[in-house]
């Protein structure tokens, strides 16, 4: 079976947040987290949890100004984590990003449809974590966390992915509750 492949630098991306020059930034932390976890220009991530399956990751070459653009490896593990969490939810559902969620809410980002008129429908909410380099149990605690996270926000009753994206394995776990 042939693998699919995603560029880290899509020009075209499905979602409407983030833009795309925030998505390039993004990316670039992604590159940065799997240069670390020495892995050179692609590495196959294991997505499991709502789907399970492997897809295939490549990114433009590391350089030295990208390396210290990046010194603060936390952020880039955030930044880089949500690029490939949005990557993964853009591939295997049908929703996109549309809007960022105010800080407080328990979740990341707002999930959609395409935009119609000049209005989305909020149909669902994203929660992303990453680590840089971690274990199974260290993952699978995030997760909970995660979900555990989402909950204040469950009273709006629209089902919540939490994404938790690991560099050095690589693995991302998405998880979707469903709060009715």
């Amino acid at each position: 079976m042939k693998l699919k492949t995603i560029d880290l630098y899509q020009r075209e991306p499905k979602s409407y947040v983030p833009s795309v020059e925030i998505r390039t930034i993004f990316a670039q932390a992604a590159s940065i987290c799997f240069h670390f976890n020495k892995f050179e220009n692609s590495t196959i991530l294991e997505i499991e949890g709502y789907k399970n399956t492997k897809i295939r990751l490549t990114w433009q070459p590391v350089d030295q100004q990208m390396i210290d653009n990046w010194k603060d490896l936390q952020e880039a593990t955030e930044y880089g984590a949500t690029h490939i969490a949005i990557l993964m939810i853009e591939e295997l559902t049908h929703l996109k990003v549309i809007q960022r969620s105010p800080k407080m809410t328990g979740f990341d980002y707002w999930l959609g449809k395409e935009k119609s008129g000049s209005l989305f429908q909020k149909l669902a909410r994203l929660e992303v974590s990453g680590i840089l380099k971690g274990t199974e149990s260290q993952l699978n605690r995030r997760l909970k966390e995660k979900i555990k996270q989402t909950e204040k926000s469950d009273h709006i009753k629209l089902p919540a992915f939490i994404s938790v994206v690991e560099f050095s394995m690589p693995v991302c776990k998405i998880r979707k509750n469903e709060k009715q």
